[in-house]
């Protein structure tokens, strides 16, 4: 079987294949060849003025509050293979990621767009992984293969009272889907507080074929200071005693066959 260019990595990567690179940003909506950098009239146009065509005249969006933006809509069957996001205004627990695979009625993904790349706590939390990387400045990263076989659509929910400033980019290629790839779905639960002795259900009512691929998880004291992340089953707490009630929140990934 020829290949797809999926999976790659450094031991296949003399490989060759028919895959098309693409990439999404607010300088190309639609991720068409050759059109990244054509904008004149974006959002910075006023302070590259000097600069023309083929600069940064549209590094942005701005979504108003209550008001849903669509990232990226791709028709095609192919795989995501990097998103980088960069939320410059706004909250991050009020912005609200979603993704679509192919057809889909209700998304895959639902999740605030701070807890997707593993900062819980409306601030930045430097984050080094293979899948999931948090830089300096808010630089959010993933490198999740997300597989899709029709259509892959992007949304971005702003539900705080404020302006939603929005750098982005989705790089992803148009190949052939082998049938055994699954889907990329990620869930968000939050329970605040959760009562004393009470056990958290982390994941629930997942059927199907598929794989497990981790957890974020937060959590905070109610009664005295207390703030824990886990990360890569790594646990840090900063007290012995954990309090009475805990507020919760984790988000869940898995890969399934639908």
């Amino acid at each position: 079987m020829a290949f797809s260019g999926l999976g790659l990595h450094l031991g296949n990567l003399s490989r060759l294949s028919n895959a098309q690179t693409r990439s999404i940003s607010p300088e190309n909506f639609t991720g068409e060849k050759g059109k990244g950098g054509m904008s004149v009239d974006g959002p910075a146009a006023r302070q590259a003025r000097d600069l023309g065509q083929g600069w940064k005249v549209s590094p942005y969006v701005v979504i108003e509050p209550g008001t849903t933006f669509t990232l990226g809509d791709i028709a095609g069957q192919g795989a995501i293979q990097q998103i980088w996001m960069t939320l410059a205004r706004g909250r991050l627990r009020h912005s609200i990621l979603r993704i679509y695979w192919d057809d889909q009625t209700l998304p895959s993904v639902e999740c605030p767009a701070g807890d997707f790349f593993a900062c819980g706590w409306e601030e930045f939390a430097q984050v080094s992984s293979l899948a999931v990387c948090v830089n300096p400045g808010r630089a959010f990263n993933c490198y999740w293969e997300m597989p899709f076989r029709k259509r892959a659509r992007f949304t971005l929910e702003n539900r705080s009272e404020e302006q939603l400033t929005v750098y982005y980019q989705i790089n992803y290629t148009l190949t052939d889907v082998p049938e055994d790839c699954a889907y990329f779905h990620a869930q968000f639960r939050r329970t605040n507080p959760l009562p004393y002795k009470e056990v958290y259900t982390i994941l629930d009512g997942i059927s199907g074929a598929g794989h497990y691929v981790g957890t974020y998880m937060a959590w905070g004291g109610q009664q005295q200071r207390l703030v824990g992340r886990r990360r890569n089953q790594v646990l840090h707490r900063r007290r012995r005693s954990l309090p009475d009630d805990l507020r919760h929140r984790h988000r869940g990934l898995f890969l399934r066959c639908l």
